[in-house]
């Protein structure tokens, strides 16, 4: 299994302090709590040992921010793998908001090795006005709360666009086949065209040039949704027959 699968703080300390001591510092442990301490003239920093990331530690970590010049937090060296990598940035992101320095601690051919991630730096954030503006855009363009928070809803997200979709489901299912112009003048969006032709979740058939149907898929999908469908199906129930004919 090798050492780094049965870490424990203490592997972390002895790399951690030769760093330390090999840059200058004056080091010592579990000092008032803090599990490293290290001074040169007036300047004091803590590092906090942890075997994996937690709440625990941002606490700790934080805690001592009230006294020291710079608290850095020291880790293992976390897997590789496309997943681990995403979790780490937001990780990271997470510490560089709260101004903590990060370090890591190997042991590649079982020998210890100290890499400092980033120091301790005044955080700026940076805006981001195009996700914002897509956020805003998703938000307002929902008919309504059809989803349930948290990731423990197995029922696929009701997206503005899946919305659409059902909605353009719905006016097939009211009135039969329908041409993409009939569905805009139904209320279907100016996006029926293109939801009718790339058909992305496979809902719709071409009958015939220009005039499509639903699949018994389709058909399905809007039992999936019985709140929604009811929605839309009281809005295509205000509007004249002759509506299909636009």
């Amino acid at each position: 299994m090798g050492k780094a699968s049965a870490l424990h703080e203490t592997d972390l300390y002895a790399p951690v302090h030769d760093y330390l001591v090999a840059q200058g510092y004056t080091v010592r442990s579990e000092v008032k709590g803090c599990d490293i301490t290290a001074t040169k003239d007036d300047e004091l920093i803590v590092i906090e040992l942890k075997t994996s990331f937690s709440v625990s530690l941002l606490l700790q970590a934080t805690e001592r921010q009230r006294f020291a010049d710079s608290v850095y937090v020291a880790l293992p060296r976390p897997a590789s793998g496309r997943e681990a990598r995403s979790h780490w940035r937001r990780v990271e992101h997470l510490l560089r908001r709260l101004e903590l320095g990060l370090i890591f601690v190997s042991f590649p051919g079982g020998m210890p090795w100290v890499e400092v991630a980033f120091h301790p730096a005044p955080f700026e954030p940076r805006s981001r006005p195009r996700r914002r503006r897509a956020v805003l855009r998703e938000a307002a363009a929902r008919s309504g709360e059809y989803n349930q928070g948290g990731s423990s809803s197995k029922r696929r997200i009701l997206t503005a666009y899946r919305e659409n979709v059902l909605l353009v489901a719905c006016c097939l299912s009211k009135f039969g086949p329908l041409s993409p112009a009939q569905i805009v003048a139904l209320g279907g969006g100016p996006k029926a065209q293109g939801i009718l032709s790339h058909n992305n979740y496979g809902w719709f058939e071409r009958i015939e040039r220009g005039v499509y149907g639903l699949t018994d898929k389709g058909r399905t999908a809007l039992l999936e949704y019985p709140e929604l469908v009811a929605h839309f199906q009281r809005q295509l129930a205000t509007l004249p027959r002759v509506a299909k004919d636009a």
